[in-house]
C-alpha cells in the first residue's frame, strides 16, 4: 500500500505561483509513476501532468503545458508540482497520484493510489 499526502495549496493572485508536494509513505515511490489530476466545482477530475519513476519522462495536458513543471525526488519519497502565471481557471483540488511503473500515464484509472487533495485557488 501506498499513501500519500499533499501539501502546499492555498490562495494566490493571478499571475502568481505555487508550488505543490506529495509526501509518500508505504513503499518507496521508485516503483511508481506518479501524477497530479485536479477536480473544479462541477467538473470532472482532470488529468494534470505525470513523471516516470526515474523522472526521465513527462507529460503534459495542454492547458497547464509551459506553465506548470512536475518533478520528483526518490529519495525523499515525495513529488511536486510547481505552479506559475496561475489563472483563476486552474482553481481546483488537486490531487497526487500513483501508478505502477509500466501503466500508461494520464488515464484516471491506471492510478490505483491517492491522496486527500489540496485546494488552490486563483483570484482573478
Amino acid at each position: 500500500q501506498v499513501q500519500l499526502v499533499e501539501s502546499g495549496g492555498g490562495l494566490v493572485q493571478a499571475g502568481g505561483s505555487l508550488r505543490l508536494s506529495c509526501a509518500a509513505s508505504g513503499r518507496t515511490l521508485s516503483s511508481f509513476g506518479m501524477a497530479w489530476f485536479r477536480q473544479a466545482p462541477g467538473k470532472e477530475r482532470e488529468f494534470v501532468a505525470d513523471i516516470s519513476w526515474d523522472g526521465g519522462n513527462t507529460v503534459y495536458a495542454n492547458s497547464v503545458k509551459g506553465r506548470f513543471t512536475i518533478s520528483r525526488d526518490n529519495a525523499k519519497n515525495t513529488a511536486y508540482l510547481q505552479m506559475n502565471s496561475l489563472k483563476p481557471e486552474d482553481t481546483a483540488v488537486y490531487y497526487c497520484a500513483a501508478r505502477w511503473g509500466m501503466v500508461p500515464a494520464g488515464t484516471r484509472s491506471g492510478y490505483p493510489y491517492w491522496g486527500q487533495g489540496t485546494q488552490v485557488t486563483v483570484s482573478s
